[in-house]
């Protein structure tokens, strides 16, 4: 019996860890969700509006998630460039090399005539009065341009790290599955893109007088809207990469989910809380806020790897850091954040304390509500899963069996087709 009882430990921490993402009881929605089209995998009923699937009576390739190209032409009329890294691919390459050629031909034409593929390449706005050696930019409608390009590079980048890197491990370590392949591509690049987002957010708020939650200065001297030149690429990039999401799904270019809805309205609201903090010049707690997400989802992603990969002990010892990692930075930080909104708010110098967009200032009374409410809406989320991860917890110490109703057998018959669209 006690030998009985240790074959089946090791089993204990992957029934639930697989259970965050697949039982509808208690799985992580939302920005915790498998979104990336490839290839092959189950999907539950598709929501009214989303795509057919036409896998099984006809061509994969024909599929509106399949990753082929149809013609360079097609794909950027159709927008399945958000899928298919070979056309999204030259879509940077192009804007490059008209960039280059403007730069090589415009001396011998026009010195001063500005390049104007250039905001699409990099940052736009820079402030003349500021120092060379320390230069600031402002906002600006050219940032616009700045977010869609990269909403092309993101593509590319996710598509292409899913596909040719994660794919190849996934089937090394013995991943078979159509949509076990799809899953841990996904969670591969969840890992990636938020450690990278996470460190990168970790640097930019080392360079602002609000490192490591000084949350005084979210309204010391505000307006903020002289930023640093990292802070608004780092602000910009991050708001592409929550719109290619978003056309992912509107598009119904990814196999629908159980969570499709629940995706779309995460989607919206986040962009809602990019854009409105750029907008009245709330840079600095948006980056304290970004920070506090992306290390977090960076140690979920790492967990649910290692569960793919049954590397018991590994995540085991992952799951047990997440937990501290996600009780720190979701909770105990975004607290900080919510006491310094409703209490440090009257920090904010009195000229800035009107509603004057010509000057850069939206904090009139009324402001500290608005900015508190979403914060508590997040907070309550944040709850809400944290819940859910201490019942995984302790369901795995205490043995108690989780089925995931999303059965591996829903995968069979596709498995056929995932091969022969790699």
């Amino acid at each position: 019996m006690a030998r009985l009882a240790d074959k089946k430990k090791p089993q204990r921490i992957q029934t639930y860890a697989e259970s965050v993402e697949t039982d509808p009881a208690h799985h992580l929605v939302g920005p915790f969700g498998p979104q990336t089209p490839l290839g092959g995998g189950s999907a539950p009923p598709s929501p009214p509006g989303a795509p057919k699937r036409f896998l099984k009576n006809g061509n994969a390739a024909d599929a509106p998630w399949s990753t082929q190209s149809r013609g360079f032409w097609q794909d950027l009329t159709s927008l399945r460039w958000v899928v298919v890294p070979s056309s999204s691919l030259k879509i940077l390459l192009l804007v490059v090399v008209l960039w280059a050629n403007w730069e090589i031909l415009a001396p011998y034409v026009s010195k001063d005539l500005p390049n104007p593929f250039t905001p699409l390449l990099f940052i736009s706005h820079y402030i003349p009065s500021s120092s060379p050696d320390d230069p600031r930019y402002q906002k600006g409608y050219l940032d616009l341009v700045f977010v869609a390009y990269h909403i092309v590079l993101w593509s590319f980048v996710r598509q292409s790290i899913t596909i040719y890197i994660c794919r190849p491990i996934a089937r090394y370590f013995g991943i078979k599955k159509a949509a076990k392949l799809d899953r841990f591509g996904e969670q591969a690049y969840a890992v990636i893109y938020f450690a990278v987002m996470g460190a990168w957010g970790v640097r930019t708020m080392s360079k602002l007088p609000t490192w490591w939650y000084d949350t005084k200065y979210f309204w010391i001297d505000y307006p903020h809207w002289q930023m640093k030149p990292e802070l608004k690429r780092y602000y910009l990039m991050q708001a592409a990469y929550w719109c290619q999401q978003l056309i992912v799904l509107l598009l119904g270019l990814e196999k629908p989910r159980k969570d499709y809805y629940e995706l779309v309205a995460h989607h919206f609201v986040t962009l809602w809380l990019v854009g409105w903090s750029y907008l009245v010049n709330m840079t600095l707690i948006g980056n304290a806020v970004y920070l506090s997400m992306d290390i977090p989802d960076a140690f979920l992603g790492l967990s649910k790897l290692l569960n793919y990969l049954q590397w018991e002990k590994a995540k085991t010892v992952v799951f047990t850091v997440f937990i501290g990692i996600w009780s720190y930075f979701r909770h105990w930080l975004n607290w900080v954040i919510l006491y310094s909104v409703w209490n440090e708010f009257d920090l904010v110098p009195e000229s800035a304390k009107r509603w004057s967009p010509e000057d850069g200032v939206w904090l009139v009374w009324w402001m500290r509500y608005q900015i508190f409410a979403p914060l508590l809406a997040l907070q309550g989320l944040n709850l809400f899963w944290y819940f859910f991860i201490w019942r995984i917890a302790y369901r795995a110490i205490t043995d108690v069996t989780l089925d995931d109703e999303r059965s591996d057998d829903e995968d069979d018959g596709e498995d056929e087709v995932d091969e022969k669209e790699d």
